[in-house]
């Protein structure tokens, strides 16, 4: 457990020499966003993904084969909109693809405008889910997450995927010690599956209790802090804003 613990702190603090710099922390940042945002769409627009497409696969499903409480609609809307924002996403991953910087200043700007569109629909109505305010903000939400995941995946930063924790949770236990491997990264990767728990945990608590403006509106706070935050880190070109490829 002592060692887990100072390879998760390794992974707050990265060393001036680490070739992805402050990105592990800044996707974190990233992680705990999808888990406000799922909280959102999952308990706040009908039991719907906007992050997780596996999980949405599967509610399509369970709504085709007639489960209550799941829409066909909303599941096909959703995985329209990350389809959408994930070409978007590979579109700016080719864009700036030598600058990884530039990147993920630029997607999560694009992701603040499209999370503060979700702000002020939901305000109009003070957070009462009328069936305009729900698809917009599947809409809307799903094209930042989908742009989110695409970004994620062209900064190639290991176990940090943002939005998906599955190969994340297999990586932990099959690389192991008991399991027979070297467990690479164990530090990140439990702050990465503690990131999205933290985020989820936060929104619930958040979204159950009225608050759906308040939930989106952290965060869009913390999309533009991380955007602000590359930027400023980003100048200058250091080591780690070039492609890890």
């Amino acid at each position: 457990m002592r060692r887990l613990l100072s390879d998760a702190i390794r992974t707050l603090a990265p060393q001036r020499q680490d070739r992805h710099g402050p990105l592990p922390l800044l996707m974190l940042t990233l992680t705990v966003v999808t888990g406000l945002i799922d909280a959102v769409s999952y308990l706040g627009l009908g039991h719907v993904f906007v992050a997780n497409m596996t999980g949405n696969v599967v509610f399509l499903g369970f709504a085709l084969a007639g489960a209550a409480n799941l829409s066909v609609l909303a599941s096909l809307v959703a995985l329209a909109a990350f389809l959408v924002g994930a070409l978007a996403g590979g579109r700016l991953g080719t864009r700036f693809a030598a600058h990884r910087g530039n990147l993920l200043k630029t997607a999560t700007a694009v992701q603040t405008v499209l999370i503060a569109v979700t702000v002020a629909a939901a305000a109009v109505t003070d957070g009462r889910v009328t069936t305009g305010v729900q698809y917009t903000l599947i809409v809307f939400l799903g094209l930042g997450m989908g742009l989110q995941n695409a970004v994620a995946r062209r900064l190639g930063v290991p176990d940090l995927t943002t939005t998906v924790l599955t190969l994340t949770l297999t990586g932990l236990a099959a690389d192991s010690t008991p399991a027979g491997g070297a467990a690479p990264r164990p530090g990140r990767r439990i702050l990465s599956v503690l990131a999205m728990f933290l985020g989820a945990f936060v929104g619930a608590q958040l979204v159950l209790h009225g608050h759906l403006v308040l939930t989106l509106s952290l965060a869009l706070v913390l999309l533009a802090l991380t955007s602000v935050i590359t930027h400023r880190l980003a100048a200058g070109n250091p080591a780690w804003t070039k492609s890890p490829s």
